[in-house]
């Protein structure tokens, strides 16, 4: 009784459950027979790769099963099966978990990361295929608006009440069968390596056959090794003699990922990358590309360029017309005459500063006349 009473505190001490709360083989045949009919849906719990199910489809499928429909079936009534499907969660099987809508300003911060990718790739296109980039994604972002609109995006958390409802809550799955071959493999391994540790016990003959075959494998190994300088010297001396215009691979496919029997064939590949091959094509038409994406710079430069020129016009005009207002309003220069004449003018002023009158000697004849 005291030993009893020791595991008992034991198992409660390191969280154990008691055999009560163990799942039974008919809870677990239950359980990896819903696994396989009843439709999961694959996401992220707490960094985890789950798989889980709604209630209400789980509890339509056990009452088309063979313990709802059998001789002695378990359950009969929708609240047969949830009471039944609580023990098995009450077993771990499987837990309950909340669905939580993903925000709009996630969802947000999303679409902008893509847009700023999109944009930073479209960078380098002109104008009107960004414009028409632009609205082709207005139209997409729309779309996926609506879709979004329709089907909301969730994320799972844990529920604090831990029972199962016939509702459309999630339910993640604990329960993880394993494959048999998963089994099968394990004991292969087991086996070897207990047969590998007897060695010095087997026979004389199989002991010989085995060191003849590590002999030859090592042999194999040194051998591709050896055809992998090889192919390289090769390559290396026909690409100098040839100044770089001939390649010639011995065993292409040696060193790629392939099969065993894929990487022996071909034999041998060769290039040719001098004048007139498809490569220097291939470089001449990048050059072109290069050449007309310049070409195309300096014809969308070319307006700038006229508007420039147009507006330093402008200003040139307008500087004319300034002058011009100007010279309007200061006065004439009179000619050389008119100047002497005025210098005259000015000459003849008294010391009264009264200017004279200017009379031709026409005038005055017939007055001298009269005094005589």
């Amino acid at each position: 009784m005291a030993d009893k009473r020791k595991t008992k505190k034991r198992k409660e001490e390191f969280g154990e459950p008691p055999e009560s709360e163990k799942a039974t083989s008919e809870e677990y045949s239950v359980a990896k027979w819903l696994k396989a009919n009843v439709p999961t849906k694959k996401t992220k719990f707490l960094n985890h790769h789950v798989e889980y199910f709604t209630g209400t489809k789980a509890v339509d499928a056990l009452l088309t099963s063979k313990w709802a429909t059998g001789k002695n079936p378990i359950f009969t009534t929708r609240l047969e099966v949830t009471d039944y499907l609580h023990k098995m969660l009450l077993h771990k099987l499987f837990h309950r978990a909340k669905k939580v809508p993903v925000s709009e300003q996630e969802l947000k911060g999303k679409s902008k990361k893509k847009e700023l990718e999109k944009s930073s790739k479209s960078g380098d296109e002109k104008d009107g295929e960004k414009s028409q980039a632009s609205a082709c994604e207005g139209k997409d972002n729309k779309e996926v608006k609506e879709k979004e609109k329709k089907k909301r995006k969730i994320r799972l958390e844990m529920h604090m009440e831990q029972m199962f409802l016939d509702t459309l809550d999630a339910y993640v799955w604990i329960y993880d069968p394993k494959p048999w071959y998963y089994w099968l493999c394990g004991i292969l391994v087991v086996f070897g390596t207990i047969t590998v540790c007897m060695f010095p016990l087997w026979p004389a003959t199989v002991r010989k056959g085995v060191y003849y075959l590590s002999i030859a494998a090592a042999g194999f190994l040194v051998m591709i090794i050896a055809l992998t300088v090889v192919r390289v010297v090769v390559f290396c001396l026909v690409w100098l003699l040839s100044l770089s215009r001939h390649h010639l691979w011995l065993l292409p496919n040696l060193t790629e990922d392939v099969g065993f029997f894929a990487s022996f064939w071909p034999l041998y590949k060769y290039e040719y990358r001098g004048p007139g091959s498809e490569a220097d094509k291939a470089s001449k038409n990048k050059k072109k590309r290069k050449k007309d994406k310049l070409s195309d710079d300096e014809q969308e430069k070319a307006p700038l360029l006229e508007k420039q020129e147009e507006v330093a016009e402008q200003a040139e005009g307008q500087e004319e017309a300034t002058v011009q207002a100007k010279s309007e309003q200061e006065p004439p220069t009179p000619p050389a005459d008119k100047q002497s004449e005025s210098e005259s003018e000015n000459s003849q002023r008294s010391s009264t500063d009264r200017d004279f009158e200017i009379v031709e000697p026409a005038d005055l004849e017939p007055d001298r006349d009269e005094h005589a």
